[in-house]
C-alpha cells in the first residue's frame, strides 16, 4: 500500500509537481527595465504535491529550495515562463529552465489570443478573487512585513494549484469579464509527460 505522500504523487501522474509564485522586493519603475532578471527576488513559496505541503524561501534559504526543484518533474505557475523562472535563475546556478514547465497564462493566452490576470482566471474557476496586489507585497515587504508577503505569496500558490487541478480535470478554465463567466478550452494533454532527462545542475551533490 502507497504511503501518503506517494498518494499524493500518483493524483499528480506520478510527477513531484512544484506549484510556485514569488514575490519581488521592488517593481520595474524602480529599476528602468522591463527585465524580470533585473528585479530583487524578496520570497518564493510553493506547494510540493510529494509532501502536499506549502512552504516559504527567503533568499538566505534558496539552497533549501534548489534541493526541491531538482527533484521536481514539473514547475507550475502564472506567467511563470515569462516572470518567476527568468529571476529566479539569476540566483540559480544552474538553468531551471531544462525543468519542466506549465505556465497557465501562456496556455491560456495561446487559447484565448490574449493575457488576463490571475484574479480573473480566480474569480472565474475558483468564485473568489485574489488577497491583494503586488504592489501592496512591495509596501509590506519594505515596511518589514515579511509575515503579510509570506501569506499573500501562499494564498496566491493557493489559488494557481486550484486552477491547475481544475483545468487538469475539466480541460478548460472560467474567467471573469465585465461582469460575465466565460470559459476557454485549454490543452493537457502534455501536462502528465515527463520531459526527458536533462541536465540539471544539482547544487547540493546529490
Amino acid at each position: 500500500m502507497l504511503d501518503a505522500s506517494k498518494m499524493h504523487l500518483v493524483y499528480y501522474g506520478l510527477m513531484r509537481t512544484i506549484v510556485f509564485d514569488i514575490e519581488t522586493a521592488n517593481q520595474f519603475s524602480d529599476i528602468s527595465s522591463g527585465d524580470p532578471a533585473d528585479l530583487t527576488l524578496a520570497i518564493v513559496c510553493i506547494h510540493d504535491s510529494l509532501t502536499d505541503a506549502y512552504d516559504s524561501f527567503t533568499v538566505e534559504e534558496l539552497p533549501r529550495l534548489w534541493k526541491v526543484l531538482e527533484q521536481a518533474d514539473v514547475l507550475v505557475g502564472y506567467n511563470s515562463d515569462h516572470f518567476d523562472i527568468p529571476l529566479l535563475n539569476k540566483y540559480y546556478p544552474g538553468d531551471l529552465g531544462q525543468i519542466k514547465s506549465i505556465d497557465l497564462l501562456k496556455d491560456i493566452h495561446k487559447s484565448l489570443g490574449r493575457r488576463i490576470k490571475l484574479d480573473m482566471v480566480a474569480e472565474g474557476t475558483l468564485g473568489e478573487g485574489k488577497s491583494g496586489h503586488g504592489l501592496q507585497s512591495i509596501k509590506w515587504w519594505r515596511e518589514g512585513l515579511v509575515d503579510k508577503v509570506r501569506e499573500y505569496c501562499i494564498k496566491d500558490v493557493e489559488i494557481t494549484k486550484r486552477i491547475f487541478e481544475y483545468a487538469k480535470k475539466n480541460g478548460s478554465i472560467r474567467y471573469k469579464d465585465m461582469g460575465a463567466v466565460r470559459e476557454v478550452r485549454i490543452d493537457t494533454r502534455d501536462w502528465s509527460t515527463k520531459k526527458a532527462e536533462s541536465a540539471v545542475t544539482h547544487t547540493l551533490g546529490f
